[in-house]
């Protein structure tokens, strides 16, 4: 039992240390965009495309996935992933704009691989604690993107450097990172090599992209992710609108963005009290409503609570969107094809987002009627969500009884 525990312990530490390494290529420049601004000469719009760049590159790969014969194992792709993030982090670190912005979109197209193969090797190295270890991948996730951006400036000023120090050091975090997985992916291309010839992913890929469940999953993805980036790229801006300093503003986003590691770790805890995910959908919509109506229209005093429900509002929304892969997949194969579909087109809805509701700022010259699209998009979370959560599989049309669910899942 102890060997166990322990291999279970080391299987998570391993999906943890990619995990870190899914966000702070985009988290760790915000707090640095100014100079990066003025060392380049960008304008305001060049500048934010350093951000949204690899957000719209997020799940790039997923849409590349079902036009593989046979895609490669999902060991292979991390080690990929984090050896293309190394180069897209290194890239930028060169003193000029073409390479700033080509290591943005590999960075953003790395993450995408990433993104894309842990959902599938959760399922198939834990598929009776699915919910738990995306719990735990989440929280990581999330941890990675806090940590890296509350540490760009200290460290920037600590060494008296510029900003490519902060940036440039990520890369250790990613290569350690893929040194330990390589191992692990080379013994998993031998043993392909040697098994029997594995049917094509385009069957898998076929039931997939056919299926309503699919698509109820894909979209429950694409607005919570929408929220998430609006959250990212505006937060703050409404805060300061509202009469907040600019550093109580950066504040009560980075409040957000820890408390979502709150939400993460309620869903497996929720999930054991309930028969099915619907429940959490509800929660989540509910939490972001109340969230975002508090940030835009009570009184600013009080946003640091309303922060605080938003966050674990996300964080619930998150880990539950990836969880659905999870558990809506009833094998590895499937689970990778939805993961690709979900993340594919889940991230090209979520791009919208933050351009949407800038847009509808600038025509309106305010925050009531973007705040009332953003209060329309967490109650459409639950059109997907509901059905998405129910307990039933691709390919199962009929609702699995809970009892089943839990000893498969």
């Amino acid at each position: 039992m102890t060997g166990r525990r322990g291999g279970l312990l080391g299987s998570v530490l391993l999906i943890v240390l990619v995990a870190v390494n899914l966000r702070p290529a985009i988290s760790a420049v915000g707090p640095v965009l100014t100079e990066i601004q003025d060392a380049f000469h960008l304008s305001g719009t060049a500048a934010g495309a350093l951000t949204t760049l690899p957000l719209v590159f997020f799940g790039s790969y997923g849409l590349l996935a079902p036009f593989l014969r046979r895609p490669p194992r999902s060991e292979t792709l991390l080690v990929t992933a984090m050896g293309l993030l190394i180069i897209g982090l290194l890239l930028r670190l060169v003193d000029a704009p073409f390479p700033l912005f080509a290591g943005s979109l590999v960075a953003g197209i790395a993450i995408s691989v990433g993104n894309i193969a842990m959902p599938a090797i959760i399922k198939r190295d834990h598929p009776d604690s699915i919910t738990t270890v995306t719990a735990v991948y989440t929280l990581a996730v999330s941890g990675g993107a806090s940590i890296s951006s509350g540490l760009a400036v200290p460290i920037e000023d600590a060494f008296g450097s510029s900003w490519r120090l902060p940036l440039g050091l990520l890369a250790v975090p990613a290569a350690i990172a893929g040194l330990i997985w390589l191992p692990k992916a080379v013994r998993a291309s031998r043993a392909a090599r040697s098994a029997p010839s594995a049917p094509p992913s385009r069957a898998a890929a076929a039931l997939v992209w056919r299926t309503g469940l699919a698509w109820q999953v894909t979209v429950f993805m694409g607005l919570q992710s929408l929220l998430a980036y609006v959250v990212l790229g505006w937060l703050p801006t409404i805060c300061q609108d509202r009469g907040m300093s600019d550093t109580a503003a950066g504040y009560v986003l980075a409040l957000t963005a820890a408390i979502q590691a709150v939400g993460s770790l309620g869903v497996p805890l929720l999930e054991r009290r309930m028969r099915d995910q619907r429940p959490l959908v509800t929660l989540t919509c509910t939490l972001c409503v109340v969230g975002f109506a508090g940030v835009a229209w009570a009184p600013i005093a009080t946003v640091w609570l309303w922060a605080v429900v938003l966050g674990i509002g996300q964080g619930l929304g998150f880990a539950t969107a990836l969880s659905f892969i999870g558990l809506r997949a009833h094998d590895a194969a499937t689970a990778a094809q939805l993961s690709g579909m979900a993340q594919g087109v889940g991230y090209v809805i979520a791009a919208l987002g933050p351009l949407v509701i800038g847009a509808l700022h600038d025509a309106t010259g305010g925050w009531t009627v973007p705040m009332i699209a953003v209060l329309a998009v967490c109650a459409a979370l639950a059109v997907p969500g509901l059905p998405a959560g129910r307990n039933r599989t691709l390919g199962s049309p009929a609702p699995i009884p809970a009892p089943e669910v839990n000893a498969a899942n």
